[in-house]
Protein backbone atom coordinates (compact mmCIF):
# COMPACT_ATOMS: atom_id res chain seq x y z
CA UNK A 1 0.00 0.00 0.00
CA UNK A 2 2.82 2.33 0.65
CA UNK A 3 3.33 2.99 -3.28
CA UNK A 4 -0.65 3.98 -3.44
CA UNK A 5 0.08 5.98 0.21
CA UNK A 6 3.26 7.92 -1.42
CA UNK A 7 0.87 8.86 -4.16
CA UNK A 8 -1.67 10.05 -1.77
CA UNK A 9 0.55 11.83 -0.45
CA UNK A 10 2.31 13.19 -3.21
CA UNK A 11 -1.55 15.20 -4.44
CA UNK A 12 -2.24 16.27 -1.50
CA UNK A 13 1.74 17.77 -1.50
CA UNK A 14 0.48 18.96 -5.08
CA UNK A 15 -2.16 20.74 -4.25
CA UNK A 16 -3.05 21.59 -0.56
CA UNK A 17 -6.49 22.37 -1.41
CA UNK A 18 -7.36 18.92 -2.93
CA UNK A 19 -10.17 17.41 -2.01
CA UNK A 20 -9.82 13.27 -1.74
CA UNK A 21 -13.49 12.23 -2.20
CA UNK A 22 -12.70 8.24 -2.37
CA UNK A 23 -10.44 6.48 -0.35
CA UNK A 24 -12.31 3.37 -0.12
CA UNK A 25 -10.52 1.65 -2.91
CA UNK A 26 -7.32 2.15 -0.47
CA UNK A 27 -8.76 -0.56 2.16
CA UNK A 28 -7.51 -4.00 0.85
CA UNK A 29 -7.17 -7.34 2.41
CA UNK A 30 -3.93 -6.66 2.32
CA UNK A 31 -3.79 -3.33 4.10
CA UNK A 32 -5.65 -4.61 6.86
CA UNK A 33 -3.52 -7.94 6.85
CA UNK A 34 -0.04 -5.16 6.90
CA UNK A 35 -1.92 -3.50 9.68
CA UNK A 36 -2.93 -6.43 11.67
CA UNK A 37 0.83 -7.64 11.64
CA UNK A 38 2.34 -4.50 12.75
CA UNK A 39 0.06 -4.65 15.66
CA UNK A 40 1.88 -5.55 19.20
CA UNK A 41 1.33 -9.71 19.76
CA UNK A 42 1.02 -9.13 23.28
CA UNK A 43 -1.01 -6.48 23.89
CA UNK A 44 -4.90 -6.57 25.64
CA UNK A 45 -7.80 -7.91 23.91
CA UNK A 46 -11.34 -5.95 23.74
CA UNK A 47 -14.42 -6.97 24.87
CA UNK A 48 -14.62 -10.04 22.38
CA UNK A 49 -11.59 -11.30 24.09
CA UNK A 50 -10.07 -12.05 20.94
CA UNK A 51 -6.02 -12.09 21.25
CA UNK A 52 -3.38 -11.30 18.44
CA UNK A 53 -2.27 -15.30 18.33
CA UNK A 54 -6.15 -16.49 18.11
CA UNK A 55 -7.24 -14.12 15.54
CA UNK A 56 -3.36 -14.90 13.40
CA UNK A 57 -4.54 -18.94 14.42
CA UNK A 58 -7.14 -18.35 11.21
CA UNK A 59 -5.87 -14.17 9.83
CA UNK A 60 -6.39 -15.19 6.23
CA UNK A 61 -10.18 -15.73 6.64
CA UNK A 62 -10.86 -13.55 9.44
CA UNK A 63 -9.13 -10.69 7.22
CA UNK A 64 -11.36 -11.40 4.13
CA UNK A 65 -14.50 -11.42 6.29
CA UNK A 66 -13.24 -8.35 7.62
CA UNK A 67 -13.22 -6.44 4.19
CA UNK A 68 -16.05 -7.80 3.37
CA UNK A 69 -17.78 -6.24 6.23
CA UNK A 70 -15.98 -2.65 5.84
CA UNK A 71 -16.94 -2.93 2.09
CA UNK A 72 -20.72 -3.74 2.57
CA UNK A 73 -21.18 -1.19 5.15
CA UNK A 74 -22.04 -3.82 8.04
CA UNK A 75 -18.64 -3.35 9.96
CA UNK A 76 -19.54 -1.70 13.61
CA UNK A 77 -16.75 -0.99 15.98
CA UNK A 78 -17.08 -3.26 18.93
CA UNK A 79 -17.66 -1.55 22.29
CA UNK A 80 -14.44 0.02 24.44
CA UNK A 81 -13.31 -2.71 27.32
CA UNK A 82 -12.57 -0.39 30.69
CA UNK A 83 -9.43 -0.96 32.73
CA UNK A 84 -8.12 1.23 35.82
CA UNK A 85 -3.71 1.05 35.97
CA UNK A 86 -2.88 2.45 38.91
CA UNK A 87 -0.39 5.69 39.22
CA UNK A 88 1.86 7.04 41.33
CA UNK A 89 -0.31 9.16 43.62
CA UNK A 90 -2.61 6.05 44.53
CA UNK A 91 -5.42 7.37 41.50
CA UNK A 92 -6.22 5.19 39.04
CA UNK A 93 -5.87 6.15 35.57
CA UNK A 94 -8.71 4.79 32.84
CA UNK A 95 -7.53 3.38 29.61
CA UNK A 96 -9.89 2.24 26.91
CA UNK A 97 -9.08 -0.82 25.00
CA UNK A 98 -10.59 -1.35 21.72
CA UNK A 99 -10.89 -4.75 19.85
CA UNK A 100 -8.28 -6.52 17.85
CA UNK A 101 -10.57 -5.70 14.51
CA UNK A 102 -11.36 -1.94 15.32
CA UNK A 103 -6.96 -1.66 15.98
CA UNK A 104 -6.90 -3.14 12.79
CA UNK A 105 -9.48 -0.64 11.22
CA UNK A 106 -8.33 2.35 12.75
CA UNK A 107 -4.62 1.70 11.87
CA UNK A 108 -5.37 1.36 8.00
CA UNK A 109 -7.95 4.37 8.33
CA UNK A 110 -4.51 6.33 10.37
CA UNK A 111 -2.37 5.62 7.45
CA UNK A 112 -4.64 6.91 4.82
CA UNK A 113 -5.08 10.46 7.09
CA UNK A 114 -1.54 10.72 7.80
CA UNK A 115 -0.95 10.39 3.62
CA UNK A 116 -3.27 12.67 3.38
CA UNK A 117 -2.76 15.33 5.69
CA UNK A 118 0.75 14.91 7.35
CA UNK A 119 2.16 17.79 4.72
CA UNK A 120 -0.42 20.10 5.88
CA UNK A 121 1.39 20.39 9.44
CA UNK A 122 4.33 22.71 10.25
CA UNK A 123 7.48 21.18 11.39
CA UNK A 124 7.18 22.75 14.86
CA UNK A 125 3.76 20.08 15.35
CA UNK A 126 4.84 17.14 17.33
CA UNK A 127 1.66 16.08 18.61
CA UNK A 128 0.33 12.45 17.71
CA UNK A 129 2.33 12.60 14.01
CA UNK A 130 4.32 9.81 12.85
CA UNK A 131 8.04 9.60 13.38
CA UNK A 132 7.61 12.76 16.26
CA UNK A 133 8.03 12.23 19.68
CA UNK A 134 7.41 13.40 22.92
CA UNK A 135 11.29 13.95 23.57
CA UNK A 136 10.92 15.29 19.74
CA UNK A 137 9.10 18.30 21.20
CA UNK A 138 11.62 18.35 24.21
CA UNK A 139 14.27 18.34 22.18
CA UNK A 140 12.60 21.33 19.44
CA UNK A 141 11.47 23.66 22.93
CA UNK A 142 15.12 23.38 24.31
CA UNK A 143 16.47 24.55 21.01
CA UNK A 144 14.14 27.17 20.43
CA UNK A 145 14.92 28.58 24.34
CA UNK A 146 18.46 28.24 23.99
CA UNK A 147 18.71 29.90 20.32
CA UNK A 148 15.77 31.62 19.21
CA UNK A 149 14.25 35.04 20.44
CA UNK A 150 11.48 33.87 22.71
CA UNK A 151 8.82 36.63 23.28
CA UNK A 152 6.45 34.44 25.00
CA UNK A 153 6.60 30.78 27.56
CA UNK A 154 3.08 29.85 28.20
CA UNK A 155 3.25 26.95 31.36
CA UNK A 156 0.06 24.88 31.26
CA UNK A 157 -0.25 22.44 34.10
CA UNK A 158 -2.45 19.35 32.12
CA UNK A 159 -1.95 16.95 34.70
CA UNK A 160 -4.46 14.35 34.55
CA UNK A 161 -6.42 16.20 31.47
CA UNK A 162 -6.98 12.99 29.80
CA UNK A 163 -8.83 11.50 33.04
CA UNK A 164 -11.45 13.87 33.13
CA UNK A 165 -12.95 12.97 29.83
CA UNK A 166 -15.89 10.76 30.13
CA UNK A 167 -15.86 7.98 27.44
CA UNK A 168 -17.67 8.73 24.58
CA UNK A 169 -20.16 6.68 21.99
CA UNK A 170 -20.63 6.74 18.92
CA UNK A 171 -24.03 4.76 17.18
Amino acid sequence: MSTKLDRIAELAREDPKRRFFSIAHLITPETLEAAFRSLRKAASAGVDGVTYEVYEGNAGENIRQLHRRLKDGTYQAQPLRRIYIPKEDGKQRPISIPALEDKIVQKVAADILNAIFEQDFLDCSHGFRPGRSQHDALDALSYALLKKKVNYVLDADIKGFLDSYSQCSYG
